[in-house]
């Protein structure tokens, strides 16, 4: 059996979160529609299989007890040593606060991680990830973190960061291959999880901005029409008309 974190380039007790990012890297690499003639598409096979077992809780538990059977972790350290996680913590700053949120995301913390980025959020108005990382880091575990938001009903924090994200890549390409996993994040959010269970007036919000991202006509008109209805809801009949007269005009 191949060495499923060496394919990867993972350590063994790698989390989620860098197992993801480290697939996505290397599958840029190997893609045959990237490679060209560099690639026969048999290493990114290779790479898509050690990933589905490593993203998976059963296979890789599977696979960790006939591989790595005697893998032990033993992170060993004094009562003395410098605790980072208890050093962040303690501080109120932007950047320690963003650097925690990461920290967590990275070590099997996602609860945590998820927590402190919506109370971050609240306390500091103008608070953004992308203020503390390079492009790269923050748009391999932002989105990380979207779907760790998604996963505990913060949806429309969600929006927030993916909006962040999707703008950043009509920057400057860097998601390529993976882009439209971000969209359909976005599309589910917006369709499907937001109404019901955000306040109208945080719905309306994500779904006019959202109109300014390039999901293209279809998705627009299905927004308009849920903000016609969100207006109806709060009493303001013109404005629903008007978002229904456009929904109709651009489909």
């Amino acid at each position: 059996m191949e060495d499923c974190y060496k394919i990867l380039g993972v350590r063994p007790g790698a989390t989620v979160a860098e197992i993801r990012r480290a697939y996505r890297k290397k599958a840029k690499l190997l893609h045959p529609d990237t490679a060209g003639n560099l690639s026969d598409g048999a290493a990114f096979r290779e790479l898509v299989k050690a990933y589905e077992i490593l993203s998976d809780v059963r296979q890789r538990s599977l696979f960790d007890e006939s591989y790595f059977y005697r893998y032990r972790s033993h992170s060993t350290r004094s009562s003395n040593s410098f605790d980072y996680r208890t050093w962040l913590l303690q501080r109120n700053d932007e950047e320690s606060r963003a650097k925690l949120i990461f920290f967590d995301l990275l070590h099997s913390r996602e609860e945590d991680a998820v927590r402190e980025f919506v109370e971050t959020c609240k306390s500091h108005s103008r608070f953004k990830l992308s203020d503390w990382f390079t492009r790269e880091d923050f748009m391999d575990y932002g989105f990380i973190l979207c779907e760790e938001l998604v996963l505990h009903e913060e949806y429309y924090d969600a929006f927030v960061l993916l909006e962040q994200i999707i703008r950043m890549e009509y920057s400057f390409s860097y998601f390529r291959l993976f882009f439209p996993e971000v969209m359909d994040l976005a599309r589910t959010v917006l369709k499907y999880r937001l109404e019901g269970n955000v306040a109208d007036e945080l719905c309306l919000d994500a779904w006019e901005r959202a109109l300014e991202l390039n999901f293209g006509n279809s998705d627009d008109s299905f927004f308009l029409h849920k903000m016609a209805a969100a207006y109806r809801r709060i009493g303001d009949e013109r404005t629903a008309r008007i978002c229904e007269e456009e929904a109709v005009r651009i489909k």
